[in-house]
């Protein structure tokens, strides 16, 4: 038994929000099916990559457990006989590469367990639904306040957190969602310090956060326990789904939407920014900021998840902002996500990129202004608006607050309060050398693309055919030069005509006589 007593790694070092790549570089003949080989590379580092053979089938599987989401994925069609001919391979090979860039460019599918089991099966075979269960019983033991209801598999999209329906025992009719989540690599907290921040996430007042019933953790993970809000997130409502569901079914591509006005677009964006603004101050750390981490109640909106950040878990646009070294700082990070969550709120969709350069010139100037002052390249590069800022801006200024019921309260120890700055700045040192890392493969990829383009090329081309015919015309000069004399054997022409001007008598000098003319 004491093999399977071991005491688990404390955190998670895998970072599930790397994207990963794949190109398939051959197609291998088994006599009875076609193999396709494919390269997987995680993030921009070359060297960390693998090989997978994948048949056709699998591809085929894949597309089966996709479908849920609606989104229109272009698999090429099976057929029975003529499979295996060259040109006939050649051809789905290249669309079978199509159909995985449409996918991992879509950030929702490519976050999904199905995908990543595709590509890395090494690093996504457990079943995690399954160990997350186990946890929570575990929990129950010394907490028997609680049953499940019933497992919310794959409501949300993080592959290492998980959605219990749960009621209080004493309470049947009330239900609560309890959520599990293992330490990820942006944990940085002892499990001490880490269960003692999260006993005070229960204490939290705010009026645009939606507050924490029940919170713990030990050195597995961490659990928070909310009330069950039926109507869901502000994702939930825009994309008109059922909080219960599979998030691919509830936001791939829903039928319908919920449009945002423009004093929907203000009312939320104020409130979101005063809860940003009132974390920032307490210098709680938060980077977890999108629709699906927003409850809307009636017409105010309330974060989800301030535990994330406390066990390390990395942020949905993680891998876009690691591009840009000026958002470098948890409070970067919380307002180039706001720009991603304005964005959807604006045109009913995610922006499934980093940046964006050309917004329409419809929108309402003061929407636009805020947009391009957060999501444009520029912008990433130079620096965004602090939460002051935004505030202040004329899109959110006159938005009336009121009289919140009860006064904004966190309360956190000094020496918790050391303890939580000393993880943020490990969580933004992480976040540089990250940068780092990434902004030197791209000078590298940069100068390996300027090295082969056509201009390039021609220039190399052109620049060697004339070395080498400035070296043959040298060769050639050598040679002429350095011909043989019949007279002086050995000799080079131009050292006889030397030897033999040197030989020849100097000229006398002229006399009268030789003046007369005969």
């Amino acid at each position: 038994m004491a093999l399977f007593e071991k005491k688990k790694a404390s955190k998670v070092t895998l970072d599930d929000t790397v994207p990963l790549s794949a190109v398939i570089e051959a197609a291998q003949n088994m006599e009875t099916h076609i193999d396709y080989v494919i390269r997987v590379q995680r993030g921009p580092v070359t060297e960390n990559c693998w090989q997978i053979n994948r048949r056709y089938s699998d591809f085929a599987a894949l597309h089966e457990n996709l479908k849920i989401s609606a989104i229109p994925l272009p698999l090429p069609p099976k057929k029975v006989f003529g499979n295996m001919e060259r040109e006939f391979v050649a051809e789905r090979q290249r669309a079978l590469q199509n159909y995985l860039n449409i996918v991992l460019a879509n950030q929702l599918l490519s976050n999904s367990l199905h995908v990543k089991q595709f590509l890395d099966i090494n690093n996504y075979s457990a079943n995690f639904q399954e160990i997350a269960l186990q946890h929570v019983s575990m929990f129950f033991r010394s907490e028997p306040h609680w049953e499940v209801v019933e497992p919310l598999k794959d409501a949300g999209w993080r592959i290492r957190k998980h959605y219990f329906l749960i009621k209080p025992k004493e309470q049947p009719k009330v239900r609560q969602v309890l959520s599990w989540s293992d330490p990820g690599p942006d944990k940085f907290l002892s499990d001490k310090d880490l269960l003692a921040i999260l006993k005070i996430l229960p204490t939290v007042q705010h009026p645009f956060i939606y507050p924490v019933t029940f919170a713990t953790a030990n050195e597995n993970g961490g659990i928070a326990i909310r009330t069950f809000h039926a109507t869901g997130t502000l994702r939930d409502f825009h994309c008109k789904a059922k909080p219960k569901n599979h998030f691919l079914k509830k936001y791939g591509k829903p039928k319908t939407y919920t449009d945002f006005n423009l004093m929907n677009i203000k009312t939320y964006g104020r409130q979101i920014l005063e809860a940003l603004k009132f974390l920032h101050d307490k210098g709680i750390p938060y980077g977890h900021l999108h629709l699906g981490n927003v409850m809307l109640e009636g017409n105010t909106c309330r974060l989800l998840d301030i535990e994330n950040s406390f066990l390390g878990l990395p942020s949905l646009y993680r891998q876009y902002f690691t591009q840009f070294k000026k958002i470098n700082t948890t409070e970067c990070i919380d307002i180039y996500c706001f720009g991603h969550l304005l964005y959807e709120m604006v045109f009913g969709e995610s922006l499934n990129a980093a940046t964006k350069d050309d917004f329409p010139a419809h929108l309402p100037p003061p929407v636009k202004a805020v947009l391009e002052s957060i999501l444009t390249t520029e912008s990433c590069k130079t620096g965004l608006p602090s939460v002051d800022n935004l505030i202040a801006d004329p899109l959110f200024s006159d938005v009336p607050m009121g009289n919140s019921e009860f006064k904004p309260q966190l309360k956190v120890p000094t020496k918790l309060k050391e303890v939580v700055k000393s993880a943020k700045d490990r969580i933004e040192k992480r976040l540089l050398e990250e940068q780092k890392v990434i902004s030197s493969y791209r000078r590298l990829s940069k100068a390996h693309a300027f090295h082969m383009s056509d201009g390039e090329k021609r220039k190399r081309k052109k620049s060697s055919r004339k070395r080498m015919s400035q070296q043959l015309a040298e060769e050639n000069g050598v040679s002429e030069n350095g011909a043989t004399s019949p007279a002086s054997p050995g000799g080079s022409e131009s050292g006889s005509s030397t030897s033999a001007r040197a030989a020849s008598p100097a000229p006398r000098p002229a006399s009268p006589a030789d003046s007369k003319v005969d």
